[in-house]
């Protein structure tokens, strides 16, 4: 799908601290768009266009005319700042601020690089929003008992962690074991190499631990931890701290402490970055061991980097399919295609994420294109669809 101009592109400066904030709006369905804010050190408005694009992708990769939930345009907000810098929850509030009038008429957001989505619900509330998804709310049959569902969803927990930041790794996991399962590589001792232990690397770690794999090498801030044998999954997540770095003190003795890019190079089967965007270049990607490279963040493998790795039999599964789950949960509970419950969810997020996976790599291979391309191709077949039956706002 070729770039094309965002309807709304925009850009704020914090009047205390000098910082900037983005927002870039791609598409509007039924006058309402999706994305998450991401708060990182050297955030572009460059950046946030390309994920703006990549959300307008999710959701049309996730229409089915037989669900309640109709996908929405894309968009993304940004913030060039530090989430753990002393100013960033102040600059968070005061951006929210800014960007209310966009909030509250069609701009849905929530969490995403850098912010956990108690943080955002907490800074909405301060910045006088009844909530970051509001502008959703005139689209429901019954807002009070929607509202009501994505409030029981979110209060969930499973063994420690909540559903929330589950979903999206399910969501990974299941896109994982589809593709070993048709290159017919066991699942069982499959190596895995993660980099990012936060919200969707961490789930992603724990689904695919307890579906057989071995997760070998994982990098936080501080460096990667490499066990060949299997790291303990469940002992690092509960040793992890808001932004996702891992006290070394719950390291076992078989565990070594290596430098941070060993995560890239770790001998195994499936590498996932699932942390910072532009982590695979046409440089390290040399490095790359792994037959599967499974992009759990967004926009993690630079295209030169990506036509690299696939010369070399490398297959790259793009971030508007892997990643995709979590939006998708979202508006699965909230229009009711689903109640609260993890069972219900995880059967839902596994059986579409299945599907969606499959049908990029069947495409993949009928046009004897990568899968981003195989990807690119179903959203250019689907958004005329949803054009025609909802309209949409482009320039």
């Amino acid at each position: 799908m070729a770039p094309s101009r965002p309807l709304l592109s925009t850009t704020w400066t914090d009047d205390v601290t000098g910082r900037q904030g983005f927002l870039v709006v791609d598409r509007l369905v039924r006058g309402v768009c999706s994305g998450g804010l991401r708060m990182r050190p050297g955030c572009t408005l460059d950046e946030v266009a390309g994920l703006a694009r990549g959300m307008t992708m999710k959701e049309a990769l996730h229409y089915d005319p037989r669900a309640r939930y109709i996908p929405l345009g894309g968009a993304k907000g940004g913030i060039d700042c530090a989430p753990d810098a002393p100013e960033a929850y102040g600059v968070l509030v005061r951006y929210l601020r800014a960007m209310r009038p966009y909030i509250e008429r069609f701009w849905t957001t929530g969490e995403d690089l850098g912010l956990s989505q108690d943080v955002v619900d907490r800074a909405a509330a301060e910045a006088g929003l009844v909530s970051s998804v509001q502008a959703v709310y005139p689209l429901l049959d019954d807002e009070r008992a929607a509202r009501q569902r994505l409030a029981d969803a979110f209060a969930v927990e499973v063994d420690g962690i909540g559903l929330d930041e589950l979903a999206g790794g399910c969501g990974v996991a299941e896109a994982v074991l589809t593709a070993l399962d048709r290159a017919a590589v066991p699942r069982r001792g499959a190596r895995v190499s993660v980099q990012g232990l936060g919200t969707m690397g961490g789930a992603t770690a724990r689904f695919l631990a307890r579906a057989g794999l071995d997760i070998v090498a994982v990098a936080d801030i501080k460096g990667t931890i490499l066990n060949p044998r299997g790291l303990d999954v469940e002992a690092l997540l509960a040793a992890r701290d808001s932004f996702g770095t891992i006290d070394r003190a719950a390291l076992r003795p078989s565990d070594t402490e290596l430098p941070s890019a060993a995560w890239l190079e770790t001998e195994c089967e499936v590498l996932v970055p699932a942390a910072v965007s532009y982590s695979v270049d046409a440089g390290n990607q040399r490095a790359v061991t792994a037959r599967l490279v499974v992009e759990a963040a967004n926009m993690p493998v630079l295209p030169e980097a990506e036509e690299l790795l696939t010369a070399r039999g490398v297959t790259v599964l793009p971030d508007v399919v892997v990643n995709s789950a979590t939006n998708a949960w979202w508006w699965w509970t909230l229009f009711g295609d689903i109640g609260p419950g993890a069972d219900a969810a995880f059967a839902h997020i596994r059986r579409s994420m299945r599907e969606l996976t499959g049908r990029v790599l069947d495409r993949a291979a009928a046009d004897g294109s990568t899968p981003r391309a195989a990807a690119h191709a179903i959203v250019a077949d689907r958004l005329p669809l949803i054009t025609e039956r909802f309209g949409s706002h482009r320039r």
